[in-house]
């Protein structure tokens, strides 16, 4: 990946934005998608004004779009739209920090070692980052599926995930109701914490709370769990209290009942502003014919991920603990 590259295609994106967001009157983060639109179709939209598109086309020249490699592309849109969030204060407003994007594609590839064919679903998939990062660590044929709620994150996913070249197909829907899909092998997701406000909803999950609103980080775990097959894989960035809050013990009885845990990383704290903010990777397997818990989970604290040496290390470990308990 050409560093360069990145760079300036993000001051294409940056530029592009900035006039449509001065032009139309909009927020730079829904400016920043129709800014990848318009370099994705290489032209400026019809309803456009005059002005904004005579200016859109002469930078439209300044930009070939082919040279770029995927993960340009995608470190470059991530910028953008980073630029956007700043100071957003809403949690399904923040992005999965890249170094953990990548750490969760290497994770994805352990999992699925011999597989040719995978259907993966991210049913809190935000702006794409974190599928489409791990999508482009995997070489095989996948199908893959998101859904948010946010009709913003949905258009600059689906620019993101046009610009990469990336089949995605994409719900605009609240991801705590049914899905028209079949169950997947993978579902992976950067949890939304927090209380989900449909009550009625929310007594269709086990987990629901019995007083006041449930967790949507705990029904988003069940919803996961109901979209994969027996046997398939789940792994979730989640918050470190996860096991410890008030309907704690009631997550633990349904997790002990209809999955295996196969490990939890702590990532570092030093991705977190505080420690009551800190997250870990849970991994979990969906009970099927056959499994089993594994001997001993995949259990670590991570190092910083700038200090290679250690990093270096704790992967060595983790694969010799794919290599002894799932080297299927």
């Amino acid at each position: 990946m050409d560093h360069k590259h990145v760079e300036e295609l993000f001051e294409w994106i940056d530029e592009a934005a900035t006039a449509i967001e001065y032009q139309e009157n909009s927020t730079y983060l829904e400016a920043v998608a129709g800014a990848l639109d318009v370099l994705f179709h290489h032209a400026p939209f019809d309803d456009m004004a005059d002005l904004l598109k005579q200016q859109l086309e002469k930078h439209l020249k300044d930009i070939e779009l082919n040279k770029y490699e995927k993960e340009e592309i995608r470190k470059a849109t991530q910028l953008a739209i980073l630029k956007g969030m700043k100071g957003a204060t809403q949690q399904q407003h923040l992005i999965t920090p890249d170094t953990v994007a990548m750490f969760m594609g290497y994770l994805t590839q352990r999992l699925f070692p011999g597989e040719k064919e995978l259907r993966i679903f991210d049913p809190a998939c935000g702006t794409a980052n974190l599928l489409t990062a791990v999508l482009n660590q995997l070489d095989k044929k996948v199908a893959a599926y998101g859904s948010d709620v946010d009709e913003t994150l949905m258009k600059l996913a689906l620019a993101n995930a046009n610009l990469q070249k990336s089949e995605i197909e994409f719900f605009h829907q609240d991801s705590l109701r049914p899905f028209l899909l079949e169950p997947v092998d993978f579902v992976l997701a950067d949890l939304p914490v927090g209380y989900y406000p449909d009550d009625v909803q929310a007594k269709e999950f086990t987990l629901h709370a019995e007083e006041e609103h449930s967790y949507s980080h705990h029904l988003f775990i069940e919803q996961g769990l109901r979209y994969t097959k027996p046997g398939g894989f789940l792994m979730f960035i989640i918050p470190n209290f996860l096991f410890e809050s008030d309907q704690a013990q009631q997550l633990n009885e349904f997790l002990r009942e209809h999955a295996h845990i196969f490990g939890m990383l702590q990532l570092p704290e030093s991705l977190f502003k505080e420690e009551k903010h800190a997250k870990s990777i849970l991994i979990l397997q969906k009970k099927g014919e056959g499994t089993k818990t594994p001997k001993e989970a995949l259990l670590a604290k991570l190092p910083s991920f700038k200090n290679h040496t250690a990093m270096a290390d704790i992967l060595g470990q983790i694969n010799q603990w794919f290599e002894k308990n799932h080297s299927s």
